[in-house]
């Protein structure tokens, strides 16, 4: 019996180490949780209904590329966009889509540009790229988020078609 109460007595002592470990604040672990994650990169592309069958991130993700700059060159297609400016034939559009499934058009006009009126080409972007299908926001951690990205769009002449 006495050997039992000093076995007792040893293992309380012993157990003590347990109770005196440092709990990390809120904050420490907060901060630890921010640092590891990927800002750059989110766990799923924005993505359209035609591409919501495929299962791999980046097939999806150029999936959902192609698709919106077909959309985007045959809303342009129509406009008088390559009879004003033959030699444009293509403009860099950045594309916005917001967490609430909205996007939004600019486009991207290099530094030096004064051959073109970029107000004037501004205007007919905006006009043109109106009345898109639903688009998906991009996800990260389960949260709809923010997303930015250039598409190349080419501007076809009339002949061309």
């Amino acid at each position: 019996m006495k050997q039992f109460s000093l076995f007792l007595v040893f293992i309380i002592f012993n157990s003590c180490q347990y109770f005196d470990k440092q709990v990390p604040s809120e904050k420490e672990l907060l901060q630890k949780e921010l640092k590891a994650i990927n800002w750059k990169e989110v766990d799923e592309y924005p993505s359209v209904p035609e591409c919501e069958k495929i299962t791999d991130k980046k097939l999806r993700q150029q999936c959902f590329f192609e698709v919106m700059g077909q959309l985007i060159e045959a809303k342009l297609d129509i406009d008088t966009l390559s009879i004003l400016y033959p030699e444009l034939d293509t403009i860099e559009v950045k594309v916005t889509v917001f967490p609430n499934a909205t996007m939004k058009f600019e486009p991207q006009f290099p530094k030096d540009t004064v051959a073109y009126d970029t107000i004037k080409i501004d205007s007919i972007l905006h006009a043109r790229l109106v009345d898109f299908p639903k688009v998906n926001p991009a996800i990260k951690r389960g949260i709809p988020v923010k997303t930015q990205f250039i598409l190349p769009v080419i501007i076809k002449a009339k002949d061309q078609k």
